[in-house]
């Protein structure tokens, strides 16, 4: 699929009847990087696998998808991979990096400087899912930047190379648990990414957690949801956040 397509074009492919089918063509010749692993399933790297990381990263482990949970002290992972059976596994950020097809990025956004710093040259080309936030209290001077930039500017200034997709960040991790993939209508995600291709993969893998993916634009359109803004904290249908957001239905 082209990359420069047109960005309705590109919310008919992702929320339309196609959509399915075009996370599968994307999902295949990834697959064929993606050593082990069976179907249309993606090995996972999870970075930060705290309430966020370790809730998301067990959807998809219920879901089939390989999934290897890092952080900077991975034994304290054992007892959580071990629970979640033979498709779990734990280790350091190059690990969940070398071993994932699509990562998912869920630290501490002061951290994400020095990360980009530390392993740039090895997730240059990788889908990244950012589901990280500013907390000023927390993260301090970086959250300035956020506010005044945009944290869809922001994280792919500090991940330069990478293929970024905003998601996961607006919810609580117990909400995720409580709502995953819960009847019809199920609770809307709200993604954001520059890369076509890494969108798609990134709203089938919305889907396969248990939620539903909204694509709410570039990442530039990203500060629409991100904290403080008017989609972030948002439960609710896909809908539901259309309107909130004056979106198109």
């Amino acid at each position: 699929m082209p990359r420069h397509e047109s960005f309705e074009g590109s919310r008919r492919a992702l929320l339309g009847a196609a959509g399915t089918l075009a996370f599968a063509a994307v999902v295949r010749p990834l697959r064929a990087v993606a050593q082990g692993s069976g179907g249309d399933k993606l090995r996972i790297g999870i970075i930060g696998s705290g309430h966020i990381g370790g809730t998301i990263g067990e959807l998809w482990v219920k879901a089939g998808h390989p999934v290897l949970f890092s952080s900077r002290h991975p034994e304290q992972l054992k007892e959580l991979v071990t629970g979640l059976g033979p498709l779990a596994r734990n280790g350091t950020v190059p690990d969940a990096i070398s071993f994932g097809d699509a990562l998912l990025l869920a630290v501490p956004y002061g951290a994400l400087p020095q990360l980009g710093k530390d392993y740039g040259d090895a997730l240059r080309g990788k889908i990244v899912l950012d589901a990280c936030n500013a907390v000023a209290a927390r993260d301090g001077a970086i959250a300035e930047e956020v506010e005044r930039d945009g944290i869809g500017i922001s994280s792919q200034k500090f991940l330069a190379g990478t293929r970024l997709v905003r998601a996961f960040n607006t919810l609580s991790y117990m909400v995720f648990a409580r709502e995953a993939n819960r009847s019809d209508p199920r609770v809307a995600i709200p993604i954001a990414g520059d890369d076509v291709e890494a969108v798609q993969v990134a709203a089938g893998l919305v889907r396969d957690a248990g939620f539903e993916p909204v694509l709410i634009g570039k990442l530039a359109d990203a500060r629409r949801f991100q904290r403080g803004a008017p989609g972030y904290g948002q439960a609710v249908t896909a809908a539901d956040l259309k309107q909130k957001l004056s979106l198109a239905p």
